[in-house]
């Protein structure tokens, strides 16, 4: 019997020492919160995201970055593992659109009542409101931790901290100061499935609008960096939602000052096509001003915005308008455009890009390649991926392969 500490209760932390109890060891799992899972809590809007149904090679393919890393532990521990695992301890699921899955009960406490469940059959040790200052390694080697002045000794330490992402949850980088403390390299960390700041003071006139079945672009002067189909939502300080909170991921380790984000509000027509319904539009209203004849087209919140970047006077009557003015109307309904400025910081982040480099850890048993006993799973590690569950299966994976390396070595 082997004894193995967990330092975090999170997601990955959790189920490392599902894993590592699995083969009878003795697991002590510490949680410096005063509860487990605190992150989880706030999940999916308080749902819990489990994971995604699809196929592992299409959760693979929404990895970000270093997918190759998780291919051991993705067959280790699979979505359905962790479906599997929290319905027989008392959760029932449902799969909702895009393969998200969620508890039947929407409600994320039930999910970590069942891990919990879990570790207690197994008889981990949960140690709640327990901070540890740092893992102590003597000769290469991990063996324990210190908690203020107490050491407690173990043959191996899993460091499952988290990221930096929603701090006041716990999440305040410790996992990675313990990582350079023992010589193991942390890449650059940025906030990642984030929303965008954008220059000027005129997007905050679009505060609370919502936007379905768009297709957003974003450029680097003229280099597309990415585009995408789908929802968005404008704010007080920019822009979020699906499609922006995707473009983080990919996005969000640059310096996006001056990215210029071009929104086409109407993408499954046209410039023909919207010439010919505009011009159908105006026949019907021809006596009214242009900021009062765009109602059938447009959100009635986003017409100000459209006018203003064709170059239209607002209050001209729509049967004088020039033809040369129509197309202005229509490139601005096909590229209305915005500056993006920067992102939103850590606070508001799902989920931290960047960590501990996964060239220094071991993918099958997520130990340390440099610090024997010393093994890293879930947000502390360079790894991060899309929404939609993606990241959650990168914790369950992760864990459950640092608590099965932690208990076999």
């Amino acid at each position: 019997m082997r004894k193995i500490i967990i330092i975090g209760g999170g997601a990955a932390g959790m189920i490392a020492a599902y894993s590592a109890a699995l083969t009878s060891n003795k697991v002590i799992l510490l949680e410096k919160n005063e509860k487990l899972g605190k992150k989880l809590y706030i999940t999916g809007k308080g749902r819990c995201n489990l994971t995604n149904s699809s196929d592992m090679n299409t959760v693979m393919e929404n990895i970000v970055s270093n997918k190759r890393f998780l291919f051991s532990a993705f067959k280790k521990f699979t979505n359905e593992d962790i479906m599997n695992l929290v319905e027989n301890n008392g959760t029932k699921l449902k799969v909702e659109r895009g393969n998200r899955v969620f508890p039947v009960s929407d409600h994320s406490s039930d999910i970590i009542k069942s891990i919990e469940k879990a570790l207690r059959d197994l008889n981990v040790d949960i140690r709640l409101n327990t901070k540890v200052d740092k893992p102590i390694i003597e000769d290469g080697r991990c063996i324990g931790v210190m908690i203020g002045k107490n050491k407690i000794l173990s043959d191996a330490v899993i460091v499952a901290t988290g990221g930096m992402s929603y701090q006041a949850t716990g999440s305040d980088g410790d996992g990675y100061r313990f990582a350079k403390e023992a010589g193991i390299s942390v890449s650059k960390l940025y906030p990642s499935l984030v929303p965008f700041n954008v220059e000027g003071e005129r997007v905050k006139a679009l505060q609370g609008l919502s936007l379905k079945n768009i297709h957003v672009y974003i450029y680097n002067n003229k280099k597309l960096m990415y585009d995408e189909f789908g929802e968005m939502l404008f704010t007080h300080f920019g822009v979020s939602g699906p499609v922006i909170i995707s473009a983080s991921a990919i996005i969000g380790n640059k310096d996006i000052r001056g990215y210029r984000l071009c929104i086409d509000l109407k993408p499954a027509i046209d410039n023909e096509k919207l010439d010919e319904r505009i011009l159908r539009d105006f026949t019907e209203q021809k006596n009214k001003q242009l900021k009062n004849s765009l109602n059938k087209l447009f959100p009635t919140k986003i017409i100000d915005e459209v006018i203003y970047q064709s170059k239209i006077d607002p209050e001209k009557k729509v049967n004088l308008l020039t033809k040369e003015e129509r197309h202005r109307l229509i490139n601005a309904t096909k590229n209305l455009e915005f500056t993006l400025s920067s992102t939103r910081g850590f606070n508001e982040a799902i989920v931290t890009k960047g960590g501990v480099e996964v060239s220094q850890i071991n993918p099958k048993t997520m130990e340390s390649k440099h610090v024997k006993g010393l093994f890293f799973a879930g947000e502390v590690l360079d790894l991060d991926a899309f929404t939609g569950g993606y990241n959650l299966q990168i914790a369950w994976s992760s864990g459950y392969a640092a608590g099965e390396g932690a208990g076999n070595v």
